[in-house]
């Protein structure tokens, strides 16, 4: 059967295109790859783009979750330290964390940007297999050693 190979970007809609640009620069560290009048492309590595935002300006209305749609976007950390330090930069630059999860292979932290869409850090161990039958283990680390 023929199949994608991953998720290779989403692309959100926000009110303030400059506002967003700078949180997800200067937030999650994400780089500029190309920009349009009306699109914005961002990238965590060498792709052309894994995130696109596009502006509708300060009337549109905020994410409804009552309604159909994305619940979060994802951005999956290298390790456990590096989730440990996003912690950190989330706090030190005043983004509220709206909870942190624990799975048995993966722990995520989650947060909005400032138009309302969710998104979640996270570290999955490197031998977790989400499928029905798979990894059984349990995390190694504590949700307590995050925001240690």
């Amino acid at each position: 059967m023929v199949k994608p190979t991953q998720l290779g970007h989403i692309n959100i809609r926000v009110k303030d295109l400059a506002r967003s640009e700078e949180f997800y620069t200067d937030v999650l560290g994400l780089e500029v790859t190309h920009r349009r009048e009306t699109i914005l492309f961002l990238s965590t590595n060498d792709l052309s783009h894994e995130l696109a935002i596009s502006p509708l300006g300060d009337g549109a209305s905020g994410p409804d979750n009552n309604r159909v749609g994305t619940n979060h976007n994802a951005w999956l950390m290298g390790s456990f330290d590096d989730l440990r330090q996003m912690y950190r930069r989330l706090k030190e630059k005043n983004v509220e964390v709206l909870r942190i999860r624990q799975n048995a292979c993966s722990m995520g932290i989650y947060f909005a940007d400032p138009d309302g869409n969710e998104n979640e850090v996270y570290y999955e161990t490197p031998d977790a297999r989400y499928r029905e039958g798979g990894w059984q283990g349990e995390f190694p680390e504590k949700l307590e050693e995050v925001t240690a």
